[in-house]
């Protein structure tokens, strides 16, 4: 019963989104909105002709990398300049310097040192989730109360075990939520980086449906998007989950 009520409320509003989709779509021409069910059938097209799901593999690859990379550099690097103050101040204004700069403003520098293909969309990817997981994993390591850091030295505990054992798992939420930043930004300029120099993926994809004036498979490439975000969304809170768990952050 309970399973029901938590899953009621979202069934409902997915269901009044579709149908008033349905009633918008229905005042226009299907090649200007496309109907909910049009843009099924070309999922379904894109599916046997075999380009839905080579579609979907090449744009999770180049997300996957260009993310792990940002988070096994950002993630570190958090760590240590917060936990070395002096250094977070010598580095910091380059870091505010460089943050503001939109992703999407280094494509050019970034097609003409990489080429056109992969890298440049990985270089963006890489960009939109690296300051976010950066700058929160200072944040959270900087705001570890200081009563855990004199409880740990009461207990004995190295410099080696503070770090690990009550600096690291104080800051996994905040962490978190910087992961979680993180995958949006990232998510969304893979897609933007699709569409300007890649060859292949989600965004490609829109883009060339747009050039044969094909709004069901540009509607089509979109809601692939947004499902995939938020599986990737759902995938991130179970590991969240486990983790918190296993430290003893959450129950």
């Amino acid at each position: 019963m309970s399973t029901l009520k938590r899953l009621l409320p979202p069934t409902i509003a997915l269901l009044l989104f579709v149908l008033l989709w349905q009633l918008v779509a229905r005042r226009y021409p299907p090649e200007q909105f496309p109907t909910p069910t049009d843009v099924l059938k070309a999922i379904k097209e894109l599916a046997d002709n075999d380009l839905l799901w080579s579609t979907i593999g090449i744009s999770l690859a180049r997300f996957t990398l260009a993310y792990l990379l940002a988070v096994s550099v950002a993630i570190p690097l958090g760590l240590f300049l917060g936990r070395f103050t002096r250094c977070h101040q010598a580095i910091d204004p380059l870091i505010q310097l460089l943050r503001p700069i939109s992703p999407i403003a280094w494509f050019p520098l970034a097609m003409l040192w990489f080429g056109i293909g992969n890298a440049p969309a990985i270089f963006i990817i890489f960009l939109a989730a690296f300051y976010p997981v950066l700058l929160t994993t200072v944040s959270s390591v900087r705001g570890v109360p200081a009563v855990y850091l004199k409880v740990a030295s009461n207990f004995g505990a190295g410099s080696r075990m503070t770090f690990l054992r009550v600096i690291v798992p104080a800051a996994f939420p905040g962490i978190m939520v910087g992961l979680h930043i993180a995958v949006g930004t990232a998510w969304i300029h893979l897609v933007a980086g699709e569409m300007l120099g890649a060859q292949s993926g989600l965004g490609f994809m829109i883009v060339d449906a747009r050039n044969f004036l094909r709004t069901d498979r540009i509607m089509a490439g979109m809601l692939l998007v947004g499902l995939l975000g938020l599986l990737i969304y759902k995938g991130m809170k179970g590991v969240e989950r486990s983790i918190g768990r296993r430290w003893g952050v959450t129950a």
